[in-house]
């Protein structure tokens, strides 16, 4: 948790220190016992891993609806998610409590890779020729990849502390079902996932990566469930999508009694678990004297971009300073630039509770764009609130300058990433020219979530000219909305 925005007083450095104490400051991982960070040799200091996670709706003026019951459209009771999810992730689901204690046995886990880095593109800065800083929170030193295990750890702890044996769920790209594959083979839980056919087919990498953590793994839609049948039946060459692959999850979930749902974005007690980024990002840039000016971030469900900003809202809202914060989406899923906020369910199959958000109809699937994470109808309600009180902006960008942009990040910062944060990157290229010509000396921050190792086949398209941007179609879009239930 950081409050204090004052950089704290670091111990002189002797002058025959070892080359680790004279690593260049643009290099500010801070890092715990264990992490990535401290073994790659990174600029040490003293930030540690959060203690609590933190909770938006503690401080904003207006607090977010209510999600309802979806037969009876009546505001949910905790009872109506138990089928879905242990006691203790319902109650931080609901709760408005302002921050919540990190279990010992998370922050153990955690340590294995946080704090994650914090890192100045000087080079990129260079290549574009802006006075402009660019700063970059990088969550691919995880061991899945990504920012997902910020989230799969606990859902998978609380899971096995409540007896639970089995956990389902989906995935897009395969980060998160990475992530919780991993989480689950820590504390003993079985794991079936079912992935979203596109990325199934594009990445077979990350179903051999759940597979290698114990995972079993299905494209979605599949001839497991009632849902995935229904759905095959109407189109058996379907691309799937997130929405598909939760009805499927959900269902196993909902009638196997051994067997919890788990979520790798969209609902309050993911983005809770996601806020660990922007509290360690807050302390690291106190520590070296910085604040942002620009906090951009891609979204498809939100929980990358909710992780980093929601802890700089607070201190946006307590007066301590003044960022705007740029949410950065697919031209192909266009949601909070193209949606309407209103209640939709968050599966194609309506078997989850509705809620308020900025939806294009959960009968809308989008074209197979390579960032399969970002290939989402919804958004998570509490981002979509945000939007609508005016605290955020959003954005779409095609995927061709996307990967422009990945190339130019990846030849000057090495670092190749996922398709998903390419959508930052390209938001905040765009910033850091526009600073270029105003002469502007602007802080960007850049939410980095993950890399693309497992992404290459995409950047092979685009090397090879075969690359094409997808967009929405507005009849496909004028139909999926009128799908949305009225409420």
């Amino acid at each position: 948790m950081a409050t204090a925005l004052r950089p704290p007083r670091l111990p002189a450095v002797p002058e025959q220190a070892s080359s680790l104490h004279r690593l260049p400051k643009h290099r500010v991982a801070v890092t715990g016992r264990r992490s990535f960070a401290a073994r790659a040799g990174s600029y040490p200091g003293n930030v540690g891993v959060p203690k609590q996670w933190y909770n938006l709706i503690a401080d904003l003026p207006v607090k977010p609806p209510p999600m309802l019951h979806p037969g009876t459209h009546q505001p949910l009771n905790p009872s109506d998610l138990a089928p879905l999810f242990p006691d203790e992730l319902i109650r931080q689901e609901l709760t408005e409590e302002r921050f919540i204690d990190i279990p010992d046995e998370v922050r153990d886990v955690y340590e294995l890779w946080r704090p994650t880095p914090l890192i100045r593109a000087k080079r990129l800065e260079k290549l574009l020729g802006t006075p402009a800083k660019i700063y970059y929170k990088y969550e691919g030193t995880s061991p899945a990849g990504s920012h997902k295990g910020n989230t799969a750890v606990p859902q998978a702890w609380y899971n096995a502390a409540a007896g639970v044996k089995n956990v389902v769920t989906e995935t897009g790209a395969g980060q998160w079902g990475s992530a919780l594959s991993f989480a689950s083979t820590l504390f003993g839980l079985n794991c079936e996932v079912w992935q979203v056919r596109a990325s199934y087919d594009q990445k077979p990498y990350r179903r051999l990566m759940m597979e290698t953590w114990g995972a079993k793994v299905h494209p979605s839609p599949s001839d497991v469930t009632e849902a995935g049948r229904r759905l095959l039946a109407a189109d058996p060459s379907s691309p799937g999508s997130l929405g598909m692959a939760i009805s499927e999850a959900v269902e196993v979930a909902a009638t196997n009694a051994d067997t919890k749902y788990c979520l790798g974005s969209v609902l309050n007690h993911v983005l809770l678990h996601q806020t660990v980024i922007g509290e360690e990002c807050l302390e690291q840039l106190a520590a070296i004297g910085d604040t942002p000016d620009v906090v951009i971030g891609c979204t498809g469900g939100g929980s990358n971009f909710g992780g980093l900003a929601f802890p700089f809202m607070r201190e946006k809202l307590a007066g301590r300073m003044n960022p705007q914060f740029k949410a950065v989406e697919p031209a192909a899923c266009p949601t909070l630039t193209k949606g309407v906020y209103a209640y939709d369910y968050g599966d194609t199959a309506g078997l989850t509770p509705l809620m308020k958000m900025h939806t294009l109809g959960h009968d809308f699937v989008p074209d197979p764009i390579h960032a399969g994470g970002l290939r989402y109808h919804g958004m998570a309600p509490l981002i979509s609130h945000v939007y609508e009180l005016g605290f955020m902006e959003a954005m779409s960008i095609q995927q061709t300058e996307c990967f422009e942009a990945a190339l130019q990040f990846a030849r000057t910062e090495g670092i190749i990433p996922a398709p998903e944060p390419t959508h930052a990157i390209a938001a905040a290229i765009r910033e850091a020219l526009e600073c270029k010509r105003t002469g502007e000396e602007k802080v960007i921050l850049i939410a980095m979530c993950g890399h693309g190792h497992f992404d290459l086949a995409a950047y092979d398209r685009y090397l090879r000219g075969d690359m094409i941007d997808l967009s929405h179609s507005a009849e496909k879009l004028k139909e999926s909305l009128g799908a949305i239930p009225k409420v």
